[in-house]
């Protein structure tokens, strides 16, 4: 995985001297997304640049990457991995093309003259891309089906500037941090999830995800190239199974290729065990080899945990039940109140905003741990999304909220605004029009039962809200640490199958992931297969709720705080003093109660003070 950035130059309002200047600015913000390497190609008409985390063909992947072909030169820069290289690489080969070593990204750009704009029907992987055609003077960027990498754009003055993060961005003289009423109310009506393509900083946007640009002089050009489609399933159920299956293991052995070590996350739930059980398999097939495996606790956890409906029992139990059936070694990492607290302002320059609190903070410590040992790990994230894991999907209250139902109570979010955005702001209004434009997306199939559809509406707005909020947190988190994170579960070819499988079928038995429990009920101990899903679980400590309550205590007092000029105090102090009571059930997600809604106005806080975007309301 890597860091991507670059410029077009067309209208050469910059001396070669001051492009490479900006370019390389703009590469050094990367910095941890690709310690190994870097490059930088420019010329009149382009710049582009590349931060390298070498996993595959540490000689032949070197970037930005160039092809000479029938007179004309092609330039890639890209951050990813194509899971499907191999039979690219074969079908280039029948055409006629050579290759000089066995990097994705000579697969990738050679694929791309061979196919043009339709190379992304072609790709199985996570990606974020840039190719420039030199004859043409145009670029084209492109992400993944469920953008599990990122790429952020702005055009200026009829040039688009591009990078992995927004902070790089910033490096580009003419773009300047500055949030409007939209972002106002994506970071308290939406945070600490997003619109899809839409972010707090005006005149930045986020390539959407199945998505691709060209751009050139003259226009630019956006067009999605993917979508889930309903269609009549006619398998019937051990069929389905049987395909499931074969889905699933194949993704799990295709994001096993890798030329440095692998390891996955377990947690001892049902998902990451899938994946440590493909992953134990494939690699005795192959040599004898014994997994690293990874999960994460807290200090003092087993004294403190609490049983709630989302996180009813804890992992630790589990993780040694299937770490010694596997026969993994497995590795605890273990995280104190005082670090995970102080880690908050990290995630927050990680992700490049405020984010899911000490959530975020616990999985940057947890992958900077890891990557000691390993330099990609296997997750098990995104199976709730594509199998209907997540107990909305079952809560009468969830499924008929007329909201998204991991952000329930918008009137609570909306009296934290201070007096004058809370006139001219309102919360609700902003996110029944996101919520209904999405569901408005919503395509079914004639004879869908009317539990299907309902069922089909919270799993799309699940995988493209809910689901990139955590794909982000992966990827900026891991990533920090230069740690690759793979998710199997988020092929697309599985989310294309699991979309149209009838409700009764996928919740079998009445079950959360009913139909993943039976395929898996011969592979996995019943233990295991019967599990209550729980969460990425979060600290019960006391003394992390007395920590930031401290904090934001601090940031109140002092009259400088930038938060204070947006939020309204009264309700602030008010929360602080209550501990956060009134947040009791989670205001995001499954486990951000009271203590986390206080960690993320702290986040706000250090946001505001990092970016110091200029307010425009």
């Amino acid at each position: 995985m890597c860091g991507i950035v670059g410029f077009t130059n067309y209208n050469e309002v910059m001396s070669n001297n001051e492009v490479r200047n900006v370019i390389e600015n703009m590469n050094n913000k990367m910095a941890r997304r690709g310690p190994d390497e870097e490059g930088c190609y420019i010329n009149k008409r382009i710049a582009m640049a590349h931060k390298r985390l070498i996993v595959i063909d540490p000689d032949g992947g070197k970037q930005p990457m160039s092809f000479n072909y029938q007179g004309n030169n092609y330039v890639i820069t890209y951050n990813g991995q194509i899971y499907n290289s191999k039979e690219l690489r074969t079908i280039l080969l029948d055409n006629g093309f050579k290759f000089d070593g066995h990097s994705d990204t000579e697969v990738l750009l050679k694929a791309f003259v061979f196919y043009g704009f339709d190379v992304v029907k072609h790709l199985n992987g996570i990606f974020a891309f840039a190719i420039w055609n030199i004859k043409k003077e145009e670029l084209f960027l492109a992400r993944d089906h469920f953008g599990v990498k990122p790429l952020y754009y702005s055009i200026k003055n009829k040039e688009i500037i591009f990078s992995s993060e927004i902070k790089a961005l910033f490096e580009f003289p003419s773009i300047y941090p500055i949030i409007d009423e939209q972002g106002i109310s994506e970071l308290f009506g939406i945070g600490p999830a997003h619109t899809p393509g839409v972010i707090p900083f005006k005149g930045i946007k986020e390539l959407k995800p199945a998505t691709y640009i060209v751009f050139n002089k003259n226009y630019m050009v956006e067009e999605k190239y993917w979508k889930l489609e309903s269609k009549k399933h006619n398998d019937d159920f051990e069929t389905t199974c049987q395909k499931v299956e074969h889905l699933l293991k194949d993704s799990i052995e295709r994001q096993l290729i890798s030329d440095v070590p692998i390891c996955t996350f377990l947690s001892g739930g049902l998902d990451s065990s899938i994946i440590t059980k493909y992953t134990v398999d494939y690699y005795q097939k192959k040599e004898t080899y014994k997994l690293n495996t990874f999960s994460v606790d807290y200090k003092d956890n087993n004294k403190n945990f609490q049983k709630t409906d989302f996180q009813p029992n804890t992992d630790a139990d589990y993780i040694d039940f299937i770490s010694n059936k596997l026969g993994t070694n497995h590795r605890v990492v273990t995280i104190d109140t005082p670090e995970l607290v102080n880690s908050l302002k990290d995630a927050v320059i990680a992700r490049d905003m405020p984010g899911m609190a000490d959530v975020d903070s616990s999985l940057l410590l947890f992958c900077k741990k890891v990557k000691k040992y390993a330099t990609v790990a296997i997750s098990g994230e995104c199976a709730d999304e594509i199998f209907a894991g997540y107990p909305w999907f079952f809560r009468e209250d969830a499924l008929n909220s007329q909201t998204f139902p991991w952000s329930l109570n918008l009137d609570n979010r909306q009296q934290l605004l201070n007096q004058s955005i809370n006139k001219k702001i309102k919360l609700k209004d902003y996110v029944d029009i996101k919520y209904n434009e999405s569901l408005d997306e919503v395509e079914f199939f004639g004879g869908d039962t009317i539990e299907t559809i309902e069922k089909k509406r919270i799993s799309y707005l699940t995988m493209n809200w809910f689901m990139q909020t955590l794909l982000d947190r992966t990827d900026r988190m891991a990533m920090y640490s230069g740690l690759e994170v793979r998710v199997p579960f988020c092929d697309y070819r599985i989310a294309e199958y699991l979309w149209n499988i009838p409700w009764e079928m996928k919740a079998y038995k009445g079950r959360e992931k009913g139909l993943l429990r039976y395929i898996m009920k011969d592979k996995l101990p019943e233990m295991i297969v019967q599990r209550k899903k729980s969460p990425y679980p979060k600290t019960w400590n006391p003394n992390y709720l007395s920590k930031v309550k401290s904090i934001l205590t601090d940031i109140m007092n002092d009259s400088q705080a930038p938060i204070k000029y947006i939020l309204n105090s009264d309700e602030i102090w008010k929360l602080i003093n209550t501990s956060g009571k009134d947040y009791t059930k989670p205001w995001f997600g499954q486990l951000m109660t009271g203590p986390q809604l206080i960690a993320y106005l702290i986040q706000v806080n250090i946001w505001l003070e990092i970016y110091k975007p200029q307010i425009e309301i």
